[in-house]
């Protein structure tokens, strides 16, 4: 890969974890009506793993660019960054997932990486929603 292509990657994945530890001051936050409609102290606990999400890796993560993430709600109720062993030992399934707009939020951005030109969307949705 070159080094232009990585150094870009790396730009945007610094902004999108900045846009997830400041959700709502460094990004535009947006939620499903599925995960607005679970309790409030699970959605709390959800946007607190998205802001300190770090279990990146291949299948969700191919590009480096940190833009996307799953958080799963065990069969005991906890919510956890790790996927469970067995499907059966999982209750729900959160995805969140980072956009990039325009400044006037009309179309796609020309350049992730300039935060200038670039305005990040941060939505959160059950799987079932995706």
């Amino acid at each position: 890969m070159n080094a232009s292509l990585t150094s870009q990657r790396e730009r945007i994945a610094r902004l999108n974890d900045l846009a997830r530890r400041a959700m709502g001051v460094a990004c535009t936050a947006v939620a499903t009506v599925g995960f607005r409609s679970l309790p409030d102290a699970d959605q709390s606990c959800v946007r607190e793993l998205i802001e300190t999400f770090d279990a990146f890796d291949e299948d969700n993560d191919p590009h480096g660019e940190r833009d996307f993430g799953t958080i799963y709600q065990l069969a005991d109720g906890r919510w956890a960054t790790e996927r469970p062993r067995l499907r059966e030992d999982e209750r729900e399934r959160v995805f969140w997932k980072l956009d990039y707009y325009d400044r006037q939020m009309e179309f796609a951005s020309d350049d992730a990486a300039n935060p200038a030109i670039t305005r990040r969307v941060l939505t959160i949705m059950l799987s079932d929603e995706y």
